[in-house]
């Protein structure tokens, strides 16, 4: 480490602890050319998780545009910011554990999907239409089928889609 004042790549460390919620270490160093003591942080390097788009450009993880696109699915429905809000941070969560750098766009589209599944079936097939790209109305009762076998055998989503019935 190079000493602020005198430029000398020669110190040693006096104290060190860990800082900021033992996110980083706190170094007191003291230079041995000119005696000046100072502090430097030592944190992991955070690089951030970029996803790659259908047409192969690479952008940052927004967790912010993931929330927007659950917002816009859960429009005039029953779904509170906060359930939102929590699927957003388990879908930047799952993409953080489960890729280092980058990760497909597709893989954040359909951990949306599930989500979406979770929070309101009138939501996910609002989604599911557009992003599995359902081209007529036989793909469109195959991606519904598994819904109301579920909700026919009183599975996970029975009793929460009672009442959606009447929705368009």
């Amino acid at each position: 480490m190079k000493c602020p004042r005198c430029k000398e790549d020669n110190d040693r460390v006096v104290d060190s602890r860990a800082a900021a919620d033992g996110s980083a270490i706190r170094r007191r160093r003291e230079c041995l050319e000119c005696y000046l003591r100072y502090t430097t942080y030592e944190r992991v390097e955070d690089t951030p998780l970029r996803v790659i788009k259908k047409s192969g450009e690479r952008v940052r993880f927004d967790r912010e545009r993931v929330l927007q696109g659950l917002m816009r699915a859960c429009e005039k429905l029953p779904v509170s910011s906060e359930d939102l809000d929590q699927a957003a941070a388990r879908v930047e969560t799952r993409c953080h554990e489960e890729y280092d750098r980058e990760v497909p766009s597709s893989v954040i589209g359909t951990l949306v999907m599930e989500e979406l599944r979770q929070l309101d079936q009138v939501a996910y097939v609002r989604v599911a239409s557009v992003y599995r790209e359902l081209k007529d109305v036989s793909q469109f009762l195959d991606e519904l089928k598994p819904i109301l076998e579920n909700r026919a055998g009183g599975g996970p989503g029975g009793a929460a889609g009672a009442g959606q019935e009447g929705r368009p």
